[in-house]
């Protein structure tokens, strides 16, 4: 969990959860850090002369999905400020905050690994507690991929009990869930090449970690799978496709496809994937 001299490196936490009267949400929490001294980010880059004690700065994202109400909340924090004794403990531990939001009343988010495989996850809209079921899911089979000649390190825990509460119009709620962690590295300082990521758990226990990498000359497919017995397979070959059903933004006026299958020849695997929200 701790971090690594990297050029690049992230936490990502997401999950389904519900509440005693069965209403079901969704959240995603994501903490970054990079070297600013090797990324190729200019808002990131503006920093590097400003840092005393070290070249890394971190940034965030979180949101959180009512999904029987279908409205969800996002916060974007373009750098995060972290306390003076993250990333020191002996366990993973991260405390961040907005400075954007400080003058208007502030939430203190954090990651923290309270003891080995269980974490503490704050955020403006979550208070949640997680524990790690299964040992780690290693990308690539080592924890180790290539895509597209890039080279990332790569593991999961792919089956977190979750509970807590969220936040939700103005009172917090009691939810329990299922969540999945990724934790991944890499001395790529930037890149305009795009992927499609799913992370999946299936009822029979079974978690796959699937993604469809793509630059201007070509796709690369990476497809670990955790049987609902412990047994890990890895596949390197695949066909991500999607139906003509797209969600439009109307702000970028992007298009993002809303249902995918993912087929696995060599797995034996084909799955159809429909966004809820």
């Amino acid at each position: 969990m701790h971090p690594h001299d990297a050029v690049i490196e992230w936490w990502y936490f997401n999950g389904l959860l519900k509440d005693a009267k069965g209403n079901k949400y969704s959240f995603m929490d994501c903490l970054f850090r990079a070297d600013v001294k090797k990324v190729d980010i200019p808002y990131l880059k503006s920093f590097a002369g400003r840092l005393k004690s070290s070249r890394y700065v971190t940034f965030a994202h979180s949101v959180m999905a009512d999904l029987g109400r279908k409205k969800s909340m996002k916060e974007v924090q373009n750098i995060s400020l972290t306390s003076r004794d993250s990333f020191t403990k002996p366990l993973f531990f991260v405390d961040y905050i907005d400075p954007v939001s400080v003058m208007d009343g502030f939430v203190v988010n954090e990651i923290a690994e309270t003891k080995p495989g269980t974490f503490h996850v704050r955020t403006k809209w979550a208070d949640l507690t997680m524990e790690s079921r299964k040992t780690p899911m290693l990308e690539g089979g080592k924890g180790f991929i290539v895509v597209r000649g890039r080279q990332s390190f790569y593991y999961s825990l792919t089956d977190l009990r979750t509970k807590g509460a969220i936040h939700i119009d103005g009172r917090w709620v009691p939810v329990t869930g299922r969540s999945w962690m990724d934790h991944q590295w890499s001395d790529t300082s930037y890149t305009k090449d795009r992927w499609t990521w799913f992370s999946i758990q299936l009822d029979d226990g079974t978690d796959l970690m699937c993604v469809e990498y793509a630059d201007k000359k070509g796709k690369d497919q990476v497809i670990d799978v955790r049987g609902s017995r412990g047994r890990a397979a890895h596949y390197e070959r695949a066909v991500f496709s999607h139906d003509r059903r797209v969600w439009k933004s109307g702000t970028t006026k992007a298009e993002y496809p809303l249902s995918w299958t993912i087929a696995v020849p060599d797995g034996n695997i084909e799955l159809v994937t429909s966004a809820i929200l």
